[in-house]
């Protein structure tokens, strides 16, 4: 249940109101700010909310299975506010949301009306259209320990345990030839088997993109060589001699948990678990496709 101060109570219950809707978004690194549908910039918590903007936000509906549809804020892209390459960058992706009603003639009074994250983000011209979540929808999300062939862990943390700072598993390198826009020759990782880095981790350390991070795609060997390729674009241009640090990837199979990174012990798969090809299989009889054990004729196509 909302507090609301009963000074603000009071000016809702006159009917006369000085109202207004501020938004304060706080992206993962710590960076805040805020917005505002007045004609004037209103301080909330310290953050200053700017008006001008054009930020404007659209009615919340829930759904009975506590997902959150038809929720949106939207506004303009500049770079005093929200700049394209920003949002490009994914700097804003998850970020933090709070809405406020404030009394624009006594900011002090205000109440906090919803939470939740930012979604999908939709750019149009100089435009932009952000999906906005509450946390009840994180109640819809599935959670918890799935039984799957693959490994669930994530390389390197805690369930797994391999040492990513090992030098045997990251590398650093720089662009050697741009081949198109998100596939580059390396330089610095000739000593690295093909696929080595595929699914892994780059962060860019010099260049337009420095301090970015990308998932690759794929990590291939030409004429002894190494190609990496990204799983997106960059949001401003890779040049030759841009210089990275990238880390190893897996593919979660059991074979490359064993003969890659000895780490067997920490395998969260289960690979043993019959497929879809043993749940759809059906009896035929005789041949080579009997099991031991099986003395009735009969074996599994």
């Amino acid at each position: 249940m909302r507090a609301i101060p009963s000074a603000l109570q009071a000016k809702l219950d006159s009917g006369v109101t000085t109202l207004a809707r501020c938004w304060v978004l706080t992206r993962r690194d710590g960076v805040a700010q805020g917005f505002t549908d007045h004609d004037a910039d209103i301080v909330v918590d310290g953050v200053a909310c700017r008006a001008g903007t054009g930020f404007t936000a659209s009615e919340a509906t829930s759904r009975f299975d506590l997902s959150v549809a038809g929720a949106e804020i939207s506004g303009a892209l500049s770079d005093a506010t929200l700049s394209e390459a920003d949002l490009a960058a994914g700097r804003y992706d998850a970020a933090r949301v709070e809405t406020w009603l404030v009394d624009w003639s006594e900011p002090g009074l205000r109440v906090l009306t919803a939470r939740g994250t930012l979604g999908e983000v939709k750019r149009e011209g100089a435009a932009f259209t952000a999906e906005l979540r509450g946390l009840a929808d994180l109640l819809a999300q599935e959670s918890g320990r799935f039984y799957t062939v693959k490994c669930n862990a994530d390389l390197g943390d805690r369930r797994c345990g391999v040492d990513l700072a090992n030098p045997a598993h990251g590398g650093a390198g720089a662009v050697s030839a741009v081949m198109g826009t998100s596939q580059f020759a390396a330089s610095g990782l000739d000593g690295f088997a093909a696929t080595s880095f595929s699914a892994g981790r780059l962060t860019w350390i010099s260049g337009a993109n420095a301090g970015l991070s990308v998932e690759i795609k794929l990590h291939r060997v030409e004429s002894g060589h190494a190609v990496l390729s990204l799983w997106q674009a960059m949001p401003e241009p890779v040049g030759a001699g841009d210089t990275f640090v990238v880390s190893a990837g897996c593919d979660k199979t059991l074979a490359t948990c064993r003969d890659r990174f000895a780490n067997t012990l920490n395998f969260r798969g289960f690979p043993q678990i019959p497929g879809n090809d043993f749940i759809m299989s059906y009896p035929t009889r005789g041949g080579g496709g009997t099991t031991g054990g099986n003395t009735s004729g009969f074996g599994y196509g």
